[in-house]
């Protein structure tokens, strides 16, 4: 039993081959220009030469993709699965303190896998290469409140074409927090710590209404008649999910629904915890930069590479960690390379790391823990008027 994805075709159709795979590539724009403000100490001939030294790294790992790649996403999908199915079948024996405290770690485990690992860099495109129209960029809808489409536009192309671009990258934030100094102070931030701590309770929900861009329809920028359409998807999707985990599954348990039912609402707060955890502490933390959007004039493919580089910080810990994480422990990586196999980030970050020892660029990295603290004290500093 699964629910991460739709029914799908056996074979790749047509309008499916035409599609672009799930991130779209870096500027290939070379011109002549004078070194990004994001370059700095560097000349715009270092910049370029990075550009090309990091192309070289795509494309080794683009050919050297194959069978144990695949392997590796299939034996997550089948651990995912078998972990939801013990998950609900655990939490059906809720009424037992043990049963139901194994049955939601396990279904907690599943989501996360799901979200983070599988649904997440799958609709990045990180396995379109496979040509599998069951793990496929165009055809997967993950087990999230927020609908496929909609996350693809906002996280795929915003977020990655203009990684933490402050007016372009509206992650920065996500219109209700006060994350970068360059964003005006305005009363209502004096609530940032607030606000993310129920961000990160309904994280998922956060998500799903990002793409609607409630802060324009406030603001009289965008009218809710053309917000419509995009609300629409999202009810749709959002009906389904609540059909599922707090509707059906506890139905299927008659007498013991209220057990399931929290652990199902359980697992979902693990799952929402967790994520914005780890994305939070990947785009964040001290030493991940924020830009404004002067710097994207005339960008070239290396200021491109660059800005992701010195936008994005990593998180230090272990196989199972970085796992768990989606492998967006390595979100220096990812943004490098967003529709690289995930597997692959844990073999380029040593050569990541040398080139920027080379280049004299900072390498953000640190535990969890460290980097949260980070984070959550930058909210509390941000919700006060810059001095």
């Amino acid at each position: 039993m699964t629910l991460a994805f739709t029914k799908t075709p056996d074979v790749l159709t047509p309008e499916m081959e035409a599609m672009p795979t799930g991130t779209p590539r870096p500027p290939v724009r070379i011109v002549a220009s004078t070194p990004s403000p994001v370059a700095s100490g560097m000349t715009a001939e270092q910049v370029e030469e990075l550009g090309r030294r990091l192309d070289t790294i795509r494309e080794r790992i683009e050919a050297e993709r194959g069978a144990d790649d695949a392997a590796y996403i299939h034996d997550v999908i089948k651990k995912q699965r078998w972990l939801e199915i013990g998950g609900r079948a655990l939490l059906f024996a809720g009424i037992l303190p043990p049963a139901w405290i194994a049955g939601t770690a396990m279904l907690s485990a599943a989501k996360i896998l799901e979200n983070m690992e599988i649904g997440h860099n799958v609709m990045h495109g990180q396995w379109d290469w496979m040509r599998d129209p069951k793990i496929h960029s165009s055809t997967w809808e993950w087990d999230n409140t927020s609908p496929a489409a909609q996350w693809k536009k906002t996280h795929n192309f915003e977020h990655h074409t203009y990684t933490n671009v402050v007016g372009k990258d509206r992650d920065v934030g996500y219109g209700i927090l006060r994350i970068s100094e360059e964003q005006e102070w305005r009363p209502y931030y004096l609530l940032n710590p607030v606000i993310n701590q129920l961000l990160a309770i309904f994280f998922q929900w956060g998500v799903a209404l990002h793409d609607l861009e409630a802060e324009k329809i406030l603001a009289g920028e965008k009218s809710w008649k053309d917000a419509l359409p995009t609300l629409k998807g999202i009810g749709r999707k959002v009906r389904k999910q609540i059909t599922k985990d707090y509707l059906v599954f506890p139905a299927l348990a008659g007498p013991f629904f209220l057990p399931v039912l929290l652990g199902n609402v359980t697992a979902n707060l693990v799952r929402n915890l967790w994520s914005h955890a780890i994305i939070f502490c990947g785009h964040f933390p001290d030493g991940a930069l924020q830009f404004d959007e002067e710097q994207l004039e005339d960008e070239t493919r290396g200021q491109w590479y660059l800005r992701q580089m010195l936008g994005s910080a990593n998180l230090d810990g272990g196989p199972l960690f970085h796992l768990m994480s989606g492998n967006l422990s390595f979100q220096i990586e990812h943004h490098l390379f967003p529709d690289l196999p995930s597997n692959r980030y844990a073999e380029i970050a040593p050569e990541i790391r040398a080139i920027c020892a080379e280049y004299g660029l900072e390498y953000t990295t640190g535990p969890l823990w460290k980097q949260y603290l980070q984070v959550l004290k930058k909210l509390n500093r941000l919700a006060l008027p810059s001095s």
